[in-house]
This record gives C-alpha cells, structure tokens and sequence, in this order.
C-alpha cells in the first residue's frame, strides 16, 4: 500500500490545501510541504529497505483488478530507475513549495491544489505499469500544469499555456491510438485482452505495425522530452511559468517523456526502434547543438535557461537509442542532475525576477557586488550545466558520450561540440548578468535563509552525484539490465 500512498496523500494534501486557504493564506503552504515531505520520507523508505542484492524485477507492486472485462489493472510497481525519478519528484516538490513561498500571493489555496495534483500525476507516470492507467496519468498532470502557467504565469501566460496543451494534449491522443492499437493487436494474436505492461512485451507485431504503434508511443514522449522539432512549445512554457512551475516542467515533466522512451518504446517495440535508431540519433544531435546555440542567443535570462533543457534533454534521447549499459547509465544520472542544475538555475531566476522586475540581461550586469551569495550560487550551477568535471551532470553526459561512441562516432562528435557550446552560454549569462559595472544601480537584498538552503541542498546534491555517483548507478543497473533483456533484439551499430 504505499506506493498507492505516495499518490493519495498528494491528491488528498491538494484537496485540502484549497479548502485550507478560506482560513489562513499560510495553511496550503505547510499543507503542501508535509505532504511532500512525507512523500520523500516514504520513498527514502523504500529506498533503504531494498535488496540490492536481489534479481526480482520490482522492489515493490501494488495489482489490483479495476475493470477485469477489459483487461484494466490498478497496477502500481516501482524497480531502480523508476524509485530515482519518485526521490526527484518529492525533492523538487518540496523546492517548488518553498520557491512559491513568497512569489504566490493570489488564490494561493488553489494553486497549492494543482501543485500536488501535478507532482501526483507525475508519480504516477513513473509507477504505473497497466497502460491504461498510465495514460491516465499522463493525462493527469496536463490539466494542473495548464492552471499554473495560464493563472499565475506571466506576461504572455495565456499563450504559453495553451501552447503547451495543444502540444501535449494531440500527442497524448497518438500515444492512445497506439495504446489501443497494441490492446487490440494483442488480443487477435493471444485472444487476451490486456493493457498489462508485462503481458504486452513480446507481442506479434508485423514490421510496418509496429514502427507505427511505436511512432505512436515516441510522438507523446518526444514532445514532453523535447524533441526538435517538436520543442517549440518549451521555451514559451518555462518563460511564462512561475518558479514553481518551471521547477516542475524543467526538472520533471521533461522526465516522464524520457522515462517513456526507456520503459515503453524500446522494450515494447525493440525492432522499430532499432530502425529507427540513427533517424533518433540524428534528432538527439541536432538538440544538443540547436538547444545550446539558441540558449547563446537569448537575451531574455528565463528563456536561455529554458534552451539548455533542449541540449540537454538531447544527451539523454542519445544515450536511450545509443541502447549500451554506459549510455542508459548516462542517460539517467543526466536526468537527474539536470532536473537539479536547471531547477536550481529556474529558482534563481524567479528569485531575481521578484527582487528586479526584469529577466533582460541587457538591463543586469554587476549584480554580484550586490548579491554575492545569489551571483556565486548562479555560477556554480552553470558551471554545473555546462559539465564541469567534479558535478554530477559532467559523469552523465561524458557516460553517453562513451556509449554513443560504440554506436556512432560521427553523432558522438557532433554532441561532442554541443558541450563545447554550452561553455559558451554558461559564462555569457554569468558575465552579462552578474560581472561588470553596476550601470542601472541595483540595490536588493542578497539570498534569504530559506532561499539559502534551498540551494545548499541542491548544490551538495550536484556535488555528491559528481564526486561518488555509485549509488545512482547501483540502484539503476538492474533495472537498466532488465529493459535491455526486455528488448531482446542486439543494438544496430552505426560506426563507419
């Protein structure tokens, strides 16, 4: 029962924060981060608890029958990779709470509501296993995360936010055509109706079937990793969003897709996938570059760090379809450590937005006479994200650059100058915004206790993943191992 807890308790904390808030505007606030706090103390739980030893394929599951006439199951299970995500979706929780702590003032009992709801979406994504549920799910967190942007975005919320529907809401209608298309295929071929995730494995498919069911699944993924050119609605959406919001698009929401790519497209489709290997290769390539060079050319401070994600992201696509036990590692310790770099940077942000009123880095410069500790922490994370060796998003991306080199050398070149780029971008935003002259006379208060630990916790985070990442590497493997044996299929080499 408590991977079922981790879900109510969010979407009862929600409820409750709303109805909280015609009392005391502080109660959804409190509400929110206990419910949260317990979320991350029962997942730790679980983590402490497995055998790191044991073969078995899930650490915990939770399978009940929902509508037994059409093969539906409330099926619930959690293995390494999927207890990751959980531990990064409560930490950024908490986080999101606590950066909204002062930014939301309006109708805060509601927006507290479609926090939890959206964090309780997202959860769900990475413990269900019946298809049926997991698109449910998916569909879940779209809703809420609509509300954040359109109610408490910004200059141009309504447009960003409906952006961001239209995208997610046509791709998630392709990925239940697959879905049914998969119920159905499977049934005339083993007379079983089923949405299982186990039982769907294997399926008999024809060649041209599959590839379409699978471009089915891959279009919902690819939008929310993002993919180009299937990006666009991404840099509109992090601009607009709160902090909180944009913690939650940045460090999360962008996992689920790449958590899909890894549990449902490959192993479901092993054969399509592996064709379509090096047309993924060359979309993941092309991000890395198109994302860091677009993030170079931004002089809005919230719109370059939402372009970062599009490089970034575009690792994690390379090390999925590069399919080798070195990139997949990559491609996870990359997922989690840009969900801190760029939360952490998105925080920052928000922060110096509330204190400034403007995100034009042509209107900052010498910020670090008067905020040193907020300008020190802002260059620690973006020395984090353009892959400085010692922090944790340098050992992501340099594992699937080595995997990718034993299927294709030429894209691992190209991704190659990818980090190259993001040097660039990372230092232009340190000295435009924080180094020079002070010419517009900043004054505004330095980092807040609370604000301090916020990134205390974040930057010790990105140090420990940097400097000993073998417990992120531990908990994944046999997950990992389980995917690649699910896939069967050997993976197709691209070397010349």
């Amino acid at each position: 029962m408590i991977l079922v807890w981790l879900i109510v308790i969010l979407l009862l904390a929600g409820i409750l924060a709303w109805l909280s808030a015609r009392w005391n505007s502080q109660l959804p606030r409190w509400i929110s981060l206990a419910a949260v706090g317990l979320d991350l103390a029962l997942s730790v739980r679980i983590w402490a608890g497995r055998d790191s030893s044991a073969t078995k394929l899930w650490i915990d599951e939770v399978d009940w029958n929902w509508v037994p006439s059409f093969g539906i199951h409330f099926h619930l299970a959690v293995d390494g990779l999927s207890l990751l995500l959980l531990l990064l979706t409560f930490f950024l929780g908490i986080l999101s709470v606590l950066a909204s702590w002062t930014e939301i003032g309006e109708r805060v009992g509601f927006f507290h509501f479609n926090l939890m709801w959206v964090l309780a979406g997202i959860a769900s994504v990475f413990l269900a296993v019946d298809l049926f549920l997991f698109y449910f799910a998916w569909e879940l967190m779209l809703v809420p995360m609509y509300f954040l942007i359109v109610i408490w975005g910004h200059e141009h919320r309504v447009y960003a936010a409906l952006k961001f529907f239209l995208f997610t809401q046509l791709s998630g209608l392709l990925m239940l055509i697959a879905i049914l298309a998969l119920y159905f295929l499977h049934h005339r071929t083993t007379g079983v109706y089923t949405f299982q995730y186990s039982e769907l494995l294997g399926t008999q498919l024809g060649s041209g079937a599959e590839l379409a069911i699978m471009l089915g699944f891959f279009a919902a993924f690819a939008v929310k990793l993002p993919v180009v050119p299937l990006h666009t609605w991404l840099p509109d959406a992090h601009t607009e969003a709160p902090t909180a919001g944009s913690v939650v698009l940045a460090g999360l929401l962008l996992k689920t897709g790449a958590y899909g790519l890894l549990r449902f497209v490959v192993p479901l489709f092993p054969h399509a996938a592996h064709q379509f290997t090096p047309v993924a290769l060359v979309l993941a390539a092309i991000g890395i570059v198109y994302g860091a060079v677009m993030a170079f050319s931004q002089t809005d401070l919230k719109r370059l760090v939402a372009y970062t994600s599009v490089s970034h992201l575009g690792f994690v696509l390379l090390g999925i379809f590069s399919w080798n036990p070195l990139a997949l590692q990559g491609a996870v310790m990359t997922m989690i450590c840009h969900g801190l770099s760029t939360g952490g940077l998105f925080i920052l942000v928000g922060g110096l937005q509330e204190r400034i009123h403007t995100r034009d880095l042509g209107r900052m410069g010498g910020l670090w006479a008067v905020a040193p500790r907020l300008s020190g922490t802002a260059l620690f994370f973006s020395l984090a994200s353009l892959g400085l060796p010692g922090m944790g998003d340098f050992i992501g991306e340099f594992l699937v650059l080595l995997g990718s080199y034993k299927v294709s050398v030429p894209i691992t070149v190209v991704a190659s100058l990818g980090i190259l780029a993001s040097t660039f971008y990372a230092l232009r935003m340190v000295q435009r915004a924080f180094q020079g002259p002070n010419a517009n006379s900043w004054q505004f208060p330095d980092l807040t206790p609370r604000e301090g630990l916020m990134m205390a916790v974040m930057v010790l985070g990105l140090l420990l993943l940097g400097l000993y990442p073998q417990p992120v590497f531990n908990a994944s493997r046999l997950a990992l191992d389980n995917l690649q044996r699910e896939a069967q299929s050997p993976a197709v080499t691209l070397r010349r």
